[in-house]
């Protein structure tokens, strides 16, 4: 699975979650939209219900399981949250070390 193929299924899981927000909160979708901290739209609790529903996908569609929120994911230096293009290298770091 390439980072193209990984940043599709992260954007349309972003749209999905954009889709529940009031129009005035909705966020710009691309590498650089920021998912958690100081400059992120998206709350914690809409962030948790992300995260759940990529995990989910990745194994439901894929077979891959994955987990974004382990002690690995939560003491990296750059938290893969910090932007879509961080949380894409993520999770292409994790599926290639399952293949």
């Amino acid at each position: 699975m390439t980072n193209n193929q990984i940043f599709e299924i992260v954007s349309k899981q972003l749209v999905l979650l954009n889709e529940t927000f009031l129009e005035n909160q909705k966020i710009t979708i691309n590498e650089n939209t920021i998912l958690f901290g100081y400059g992120s739209s998206i709350d914690s609790l809409s962030l948790v219900s992300f995260i759940v529903d990529l995990e989910t996908l990745f194994f439901d569609e894929y077979g891959f399981e994955i987990s974004l929120t382990d002690d690995r994911a939560m003491i990296r230096e750059i938290s893969p949250f910090d932007s879509v293009a961080t949380l894409v290298d993520y999770v292409f770091e994790l599926v290639n070390e399952l293949k």
